[in-house]
C-alpha cells in the first residue's frame, strides 16, 4: 500500500478526461480503493495508481516546486495549472525554470522596469522569471571568469523561440556596449532573431512561428562584461518543407514575405500571388492571423541591414528565394525519345527562363 493512503486520505486518481482529479478515499478493499472525486463521482482504482494530495499547499500554488510535500506528476501539474490561472507563467524547480506559454503578449513582464528589478538579484529572491536565469548565468560568467550555458527545451509550441529572445534581450541589457558605425552590438545580436525566423520558421498545426531548425547562440562578452559579439550556429533545417507542405501548414515565412514585397521588388523577382506557386499552394493557408506580411518584409530587411548584410547580399539572397518558387512551377512531360523529357508548356518555359535570370 502506498505510504499515507488510508480511508479519508485526499488523493489524486487518474481520469480519462482531466488526466488527474482529486478525491477522498471512501473504502479500501485489498489492493483497491474506492474514491469520491471532486466532481461527485465514485471510482475504483488500484492503490499503486493513487498519489497523495498535499492539502496544506497554498491555494495559489508555490513558486518553487521543491517546496511541495509530494513532488509527483499530479502535484506538479496541479501547481503549474494553479499558477497559470493567475497569470503566473513561471515556476522554479530548484534552479530550473518551467515556463508555460500564455499564448498572449505580456509586455509588462519584460519591460525596462522588469529588467532593472532583476539586475543583481539571485535566483529565488524575486518571483520566478526568465530574467533571473539570465542574471544567474551572467553573474556566474563574471565571477568565475568562464563560459556559462542556458538550455531552452520543450515541445513544439512551448515557447522556446520567445523565451530565447527574452534571454537575449536581458543579456543585451546587461552587456550594453556601443559599437562603431552607429549600431550597438546588442542591437545586432537581437536583430538576428527576425532574420533567422524569416528563413527558418514556418507555420505548423500547433505553432504559427515554429522554428524548423536547431539553434546554438553564443553571446560573447569582453572582460568588462560588455557584449563584444555573437556567433549563431544552425543545424537540422527541415529542408523537405521547401518542396512539400501539408494543409493547413505553411512553407518558410520568407517566401510569403517576398510575395508581399513592394511592387518594384515583386516585378524584379517576377513574383505575384503566393497562390500561383506550387511550393506554396499545396496548403490553403497563405496568411497568419495578426501578421502583416508586407510590414514583416520591411522589418526583415531592416533587421538584415542592422546585422550587417549589405544590399547586394540581400538582393542575392532574395533572388535565390524567388528562384526556388519559380523552380517549383516548372513541369516536364515525356518526350518522343524514351529516355528524355521536355518542358510541359509555355508557363514552365517562363519559370525556367526566370530562374536562370535570377541565379
Amino acid at each position: 500500500m502506498p505510504e499515507n493512503i488510508i480511508v479519508g486520505s485526499h488523493v489524486w486518481v487518474g481520469d480519462p478526461e482531466l488526466v488527474w482529479i482529486d478525491g477522498v478515499v471512501l473504502n479500501i478493499n485489498g489492493e483497491e480503493a474506492e474514491i469520491q472525486t471532486s466532481n461527485e463521482k465514485k471510482v475504483v482504482s488500484h492503490l499503486s495508481k493513487l498519489h497523495p494530495k498535499d492539502t496544506d499547499a497554498p491555494t495559489d500554488g508555490v513558486d518553487d516546486m521543491t517546496k511541495l510535500a509530494y513532488l509527483h506528476e499530479p502535484g506538479v501539474l496541479y501547481n503549474l495549472e494553479t499558477r497559470y490561472k493567475i497569470n503566473e507563467i513561471y515556476t522554479y524547480t530548484g534552479n530550473i525554470l518551467i515556463a508555460i506559454n500564455p499564448f498572449q503578449n505580456l509586455p509588462h513582464l519584460y519591460d525596462a522596469s522588469a529588467m532593472k528589478r532583476y539586475q543583481g538579484e539571485k535566483v529565488g529572491n524575486l518571483s520566478p522569471h526568465v530574467f533571473a536565469i539570465a542574471e544567474a548565468a551572467y553573474r556566474a560568467m563574471i565571477n568565475e571568469a568562464k563560459s556559462n550555458s542556458i538550455l531552452v527545451s520543450g515541445e513544439s509550441g512551448a515557447g522556446k523561440t520567445e523565451t530565447t529572445k527574452m534571454l537575449m534581450l536581458y543579456l543585451a541589457y546587461l552587456g550594453g556596449h556601443t559599437a562603431s558605425e552607429g549600431r550597438t552590438v546588442e542591437q545586432q545580436v537581437l536583430e538576428s532573431n527576425p532574420v533567422l525566423e524569416a528563413f527558418g520558421n514556418a507555420k505548423t498545426v500547433r505553432n504559427d512561428n515554429s522554428s524548423r531548425f536547431g539553434k546554438f547562440v553564443e553571446i560573447q562578452f569582453d572582460k568588462y562584461g560588455r557584449i563584444s559579439g555573437a556567433a549563431i550556429r544552425t543545424y537540422l533545417l527541415e529542408k523537405s518543407r521547401v518542396c512539400q507542405i501539408s494543409d493547413p501548414e505553411r512553407n518558410y515565412h520568407c517566401f510569403y514575405l517576398l510575395c508581399a514585397s513592394p511592387p518594384e521588388e515583386k516585378e524584379k523577382y517576377k513574383l505575384g500571388d503566393p497562390r500561383s506557386f506550387h511550393y506554396l499552394n499545396q496548403s490553403n493557408c497563405y496568411e497568419l492571423a495578426g501578421v502583416n506580411a508586407a510590414q514583416e518584409y520591411l522589418s526583415t530587411k531592416r533587421a538584415m541591414d542592422i546585422v550587417g548584410i549589405s544590399q547586394e547580399e540581400q538582393d542575392a539572397i532574395f533572388r535565390v528565394v524567388a528562384a526556388i518558387l519559380h523552380l517549383g512551377n516548372i513541369r516536364f512531360e515525356k518526350s518522343e525519345d524514351t529516355d528524355s523529357s521536355v518542358l510541359a508548356d509555355e508557363d514552365s518555359k517562363f519559370h525556367l527562363q526566370t530562374t536562370a535570370e535570377l541565379i
